[in-house]
């Protein structure tokens, strides 16, 4: 009998399964690469609590009937209840349920960044430090997202790292829900700008409202505004859809109230 893992599990990311001692096949299969999703609040002093967030992989293909078609659903930011059947250390679903539809979108190399984010590094870095966070909001004044911004560390990769679960975006996801007091489907963006030395991790709090759609429009990834707003320089200058950054950073819908979040810690 196989060994089995059963648990909830984030879908982190779709992509070619890594020809590790370069003899694999020209065409690789194609693997996810999931992340576990805690129950409740980790405790970063847990001498294992780094653990709990590292990556495992899965097979993408190979499935069959109605399997296969919950397995072509997936998308990279799902969350699911899974049992992975385990052979020759090579993981495949063997049950799949989708338990909650947030997604993570990331992009290398953008063109206009928008002027949040960057005034936002600005000050990160005036003030000597290489992380932060700023909780956007809309023109109207209300909070609609989390801006975590930081730099690679030396000898690192951070875009690469996140989206290959190396640094897991996970706990930034759990400060938002447990800042709003609730678990809904978020959408998460991971960008890399071509002309600014910071990555920006941006949780979205409403999968589905403006700000997404706007996002999603101004760095073509995927369904947006439908053209409905026209781009005028970055995406923060939309109309009425601004992601103003919260300057004081301390709304009690701040998720880093105090500013002192080290994304480098892995939690």
């Amino acid at each position: 009998m196989e060994p089995t893992t059963s648990g909830r599990f984030r879908v982190h990311d779709r992509r070619p399964r890594p020809d590790i001692d370069g003899t694999g096949p020209s065409d690789p299969l194609e693997e996810f690469v999931l992340v576990e999703h805690p129950e409740g609040p980790v405790d970063p002093s847990d001498p294992d609590a780094e653990d709990r967030f590292d990556p495992l992989y899965a097979a993408a293909e190979g499935y069959e009937g109605d399997l296969a078609d919950r397995v072509t659903s997936l998308e990279p930011g799902f969350v699911v209840d899974a049992t992975l059947a385990w052979t020759d250390g090579s993981a495949r679903f063997a049950d799949l349920e989708v338990v909650r539809e947030s997604r993570f979108r990331f992009a290398d190399d953008v063109e206009g960044m928008f002027e949040a984010a960057v005034d936002a590094w600005d000050q990160i870095r005036s003030a000597g430090e290489a992380v932060g966070s700023v909780t956007t909001r809309s023109n109207d004044g209300d909070p609609n997202g989390a801006l975590y911004l930081f730099a690679d560390a030396p000898g690192s990769d951070a875009f690469a790292d996140l989206r290959a679960g190396r640094l897991p975006i996970e706990p930034l996801v759990a400060r938002v829900n447990e800042s709003r007091g609730d678990d809904e489907p978020r959408e998460v963006f991971v960008l890399r700008p071509a002309a600014h030395d910071f990555v920006a991790v941006y949780v979205v709090f409403d999968r589905e409202g403006v700000l997404a759609q706007t996002v999603r429009d101004t760095y073509d990834l995927g369904p947006g505004l439908a053209g409905g707003l026209d781009v005028v320089g970055d995406a923060d200058q939309r109309a009425g859809n601004s992601p103003e950054t919260d300057e004081q950073n301390s709304s009690d819908d701040d998720p880093d109230q105090k500013g002192d979040f080290d994304i480098t810690d892995g939690l």
